[in-house]
């Protein structure tokens, strides 16, 4: 039987994967810590590890992991900046992950929150609870005729522009590797990134992490966007220089922002801080501003999502054991 360390686990994750097809062939260890160099040596016997955003393999990790015995990383998500790809490809690592685990659960996520925002729902069901139903500060503005711009048009990005072609919304988009006949389709409109800064009233990120990308709306680029643009990020945090949005947030220049991800969420998000007083003095800032509106990274967090995240990673485990080819498209 093949062995298996999933890190940073929750309960939904020992749900699906329990429950996931050939499970019975696989020695499931799961551990609620994060995998890191300090936590590496859990590892040793395992055949494969199981990680998620917020473990991090750096190459003193990956060292240990190699001396572990460890054949097969596996990431139950599609980002992979948290793994030093140079260092696991000098070990000899096989790196495998679950690149499209539900790109409609994310897309949808992402408008969800801009339609909360907006038109203040996450407010008016506190003050209903209470009892209280003045309608005093809670007014939005219609989607249809809006200029939405979607930076990223993989998967993810193209759903998203679809859902606001629905609307009504005129949308544009800037990639690096723009689709065109996709958008001819679509009646969308590729465009250069300071010209999607320039013209949309509300901005949404579908973008991996990586040098390029780091901090792609900073001081700079919030300069040449709109005023009272509305920031949607269900992607990666570090694409937000969270110093940069404050300022922007402070001089009044955005009307909204919309985050699933944070830069520095490790530690913090997945976890319950209610009963103590968070240390990070930005976080604090953001969750402060009543035009801000944070959930902790669960876009992902849907049944048809957590159904195929289990499904691919354990059958590239499994394929592991029968030495046969990983499923297309999973391997880095």
């Amino acid at each position: 039987m093949i062995s298996a360390a999933l890190y940073d686990t929750k309960p939904y994750d020992r749900e699906y994967f329990q429950n996931a097809l050939f499970r019975e062939k696989i020695d499931w260890q799961f551990h609620e810590f994060r995998l890191s160099a300090s936590t590496a040596a859990t590892a040793t016997g395992m055949d494969a590890v199981c990680i998620f955003v917020n473990d991090c393999l750096d190459r003193t990790c990956i060292t240990q992991l190699s001396k572990a015995g460890v054949k097969l990383i596996a990431l139950r998500c599609a980002g992979y900046n948290n793994v030093d790809l140079k260092a696991a490809k000098e070990f000899g690592f096989t790196i495998v992950r679950v690149p499209a685990y539900s790109p409609h659960a994310v897309a949808e996520h992402s408008v969800g929150l801009l339609l909360t925002l907006n038109r203040h729902i996450h407010r008016a069901y506190n003050r209903v609870r209470e009892h209280n139903f003045s309608l005093t500060g809670l007014i939005g503005f219609d989607l249809a005729g809006k200029t939405v711009g979607i930076v990223g048009t993989g998967k993810i990005g193209r759903i998203a522009a679809k859902i606001y072609r629905g609307f009504d919304c005129r949308v544009i988009a800037h990639d690096i590797s723009p689709c065109h006949d996709w958008a001819a389709q679509q009646g969308i409109e590729y465009t250069s990134l300071s010209g999607l800064l320039n013209e949309s009233d509300i901005i949404s990120l579908h973008l991996p992490l990586n040098s390029e990308t780091y901090h792609l709306l900073c001081r700079e680029t919030f300069k040449q966007m709109k005023q009272g643009v509305y920031l949607v990020n269900t992607s990666r945090g570090g694409l937000i220089d969270t110093t940069g949005l404050l300022e922007a947030l402070k001089a009044d220049c955005i009307g909204g922002v919309a985050l699933d991800v944070y830069e520095r969420e490790g530690g913090i998000f997945f976890e319950d801080h209610s009963g103590h007083i968070l240390q990070d003095d930005e976080l604090n800032l953001l969750l402060a501003y009543p035009n801000v509106l944070m959930t902790s990274h669960q876009a992902f967090l849907t049944h048809e999502a957590l159904s195929e995240i289990a499904r691919i990673t354990t059958e590239n485990i499994i394929r592991l054991q029968a030495n046969q080819p990983y499923i297309d498209e999973t391997v880095l």
